[in-house]
């Protein structure tokens, strides 16, 4: 195995212990993502991913949700695209009543 890939590897598993969070909607969110996404990262979606992990449950979530957009500076590229991928892994109506 390359150095390269044990490296990627260490970061992903890094980042998965990360996506542990206190608020259950957001950790389901991030453990689904982790389960669907993660392996198709980008090291530079994995780096803006890291980023977003800093942010507070409640800001992290809004984010996701798209719910609190006044103030908030513009999304750079590679935030964007990941926090896609995070809203991807939102459950739908169907999942959230089963």
């Amino acid at each position: 195995m390359l150095n390269a890939e044990i490296l990627r590897e260490a970061e992903q598993r890094r980042l998965a212990w990360r996506c542990r969070r206190g608020m259950l909607e957001l950790d389901i969110v991030l453990q689904r993502f982790v389960s669907e996404h993660f392996s198709g990262l980008t090291m530079a979606e994995m780096g803006q991913l890291d980023a977003l992990l800093e942010l507070p449950d409640n800001v992290f979530w809004e984010l996701i949700q798209d719910t609190h957009t006044a103030g908030r500076p513009p999304l750079r590229e590679p935030q964007a695209v990941v926090l896609e991928k995070l809203r991807a892994s939102r459950p739908s109506a169907e999942q959230e009543t089963a």
